[in-house]
């Protein structure tokens, strides 16, 4: 059952944890579509991108699509990460300090790739062992080898597995999945609330389907100083 708004608010503000999705959250854009465009076939992924986020195809099979197309060596991401290095949203810094300071537990939850997130993480204060994301394999020489299909975000249905996971490793009660996509939509049961994030793209199901949905992370830094 979906909560009201102002239970949604509740538990947010008494969260035990909070776990964001990456892409077009914490960070301004989807970043196989970044290294999509670095390697030069931007417009065929983008649309997989497309796809994939409003629920149209399983997230395994757009992902595995993707990837076969842009084929990126070592080398083409490490470059990524040094010559575009991902956006963080505004407002987001801020907020993880504020859910820190309240020694709520912050988790990166991400379909995305673990050496962009690991990045990410870096600059939010995020312990690294609070990453979940899939992994890139390469050949021994560099050259793009798959990705790891055991990871629960490789799969859809793949971020609630981690929730319930965290809730498990843990002992947390009360957890909090916020984020722009389908796939964090779904991970709510087993997280307690779900917030939709449209502060860098709306998508509508998404939007529909909240009880709280916010443009801005200034929104939830608010809630939060009402403690």
């Amino acid at each position: 059952m979906m909560s009201t708004l102002s239970q949604t608010k509740e538990l947010f503000r008494n969260a035990d944890a909070v776990c964001f999705d990456v892409d077009s959250t914490v960070i301004k854009e989807e970043g196989i579509d970044e290294l999509a465009k670095f390697c030069g076939v931007g417009d065929a992924v983008t649309e997989m991108t497309r796809k994939a986020m409003g629920g149209s195809v399983t997230f395994k099979t757009a992902l595995t699509e993707r990837l076969s197309i842009i084929r990126c060596s070592r080398e083409q991401v490490n470059k990524l990460i040094t010559d575009h290095p991902p956006q963080l949203t505004p407002g987001i810094r801020e907020l993880v300090e504020r859910l820190h300071e309240r020694h709520i537990k912050v988790f990166l939850i991400s379909g995305g790739f673990r050496c962009i997130v690991e990045h990410v993480a870096t600059q939010l204060n995020i312990p690294l062992d609070h990453i979940y994301a899939n992994r890139l394999k390469f050949y021994f020489n560099g050259e793009y080898a798959g990705f790891d299909e055991t990871q629960p975000t490789a799969e859809s249905g793949g971020k609630g597995k981690v929730i319930s996971m965290l809730k498990e490793q843990y002992g947390l009660k009360t957890v909090v999945m916020i984020g722009d996509g389908a796939t964090d939509l779904e991970a709510c049961p087993p997280a307690s609330a779900f917030i939709g994030f449209g502060g860098n793209v709306v998508r509508q199901q998404v939007k529909e389907r909240s009880s709280w949905y916010v443009t801005s992370f200034r929104e939830l830094i608010k809630e939060l100083e009402k403690i």
